[in-house]
Parts: C-alpha cells; structure tokens; sequence
C-alpha cells in the first residue's frame, strides 16, 4: 500500500515539473533558461520530455521508472542549487524556487531504493505464481 502512495507522489511531483517546464517554454521560448549556463539551459529544456517519461514508467509500475526518478531528480536538484548558489534565501520561498524542488527531490532520493526492493518483490511474487 505504501507503494503505491509514493508511486502517486512521484507521478504528481514530475507531472507538476512537466507543467513548469512547458509553461516556461511556452512564455519564453528556448530562451527561458538563459541565466542559466548553456548546458544546465538544455537539461531544463529535457524535462519536458524526462519527466512526462518518469511519469508514464512510474504508472505502469515499472522498476526503471524509480531510476529515472531518481537519476534526473539528483541532477535537477544540482542545477537548480548550481544556477541559484548565489542566493540561497530562495529555499525559503515555499510556493517556489529551491525549497519545492529539494524537498520532492530528497523524497525521491530517499523512497528510491526501498521502492525498488518492494516493485521487486512484486515483481518476482508475480512471476512465481
């Protein structure tokens, strides 16, 4: 049961990333990251396409879905700490900047590896009966 509260936590949180990173696009064009360094500026612009991928492997309850979770919110929460290192007042903000994307990022980071043992064992229970 648990598992499946964190697999809809994570669908929710990339489903919201998603909408962040569209509606930037769609206001500014490519150029909405450009405070940003060149290669940090291309990683936001693929998470339009990283975290709707999270979401659909994460509702089909599919074990890679977790490590990507994981593996693009590790490299989220470093880019967005990177381009924001000189204001760090910003994770007081609750509606927005570094606080949202570091607290849903830890849980990730945090939930990954027991939720992989738990789809693993579904898994593996599935393919025994």
């Amino acid at each position: 049961m648990w598992a499946r509260c964190v697999l809809v936590a994570y669908a929710a949180g990339f489903t919201d990333g998603a909408g962040a990173h569209i509606r930037d696009l769609a206001r500014s064009g490519v150029n909405a990251y450009r405070f940003a360094p060149p290669a940090v500026q291309v990683f936001f612009v693929s998470l339009v396409l990283l975290d709707p991928l999270v979401v659909v492997l994460i509702m089909r309850v599919c074990r890679a879905g977790v490590w990507l979770a994981a593996s693009v919110m590790t490299a989220d929460m470093a880019a967005n700490w990177f381009v924001n290192r000189g204001s760090p007042a910003l994770l007081l903000r609750p509606a927005a900047g570094l606080l949202p994307i570091t607290v849903f990022g830890l849980f990730v980071l945090i939930s990954a590896i027991p939720l992989q043992r738990c789809l693993a064992a579904v898994t593996s229970a599935d393919r025994v009966t």
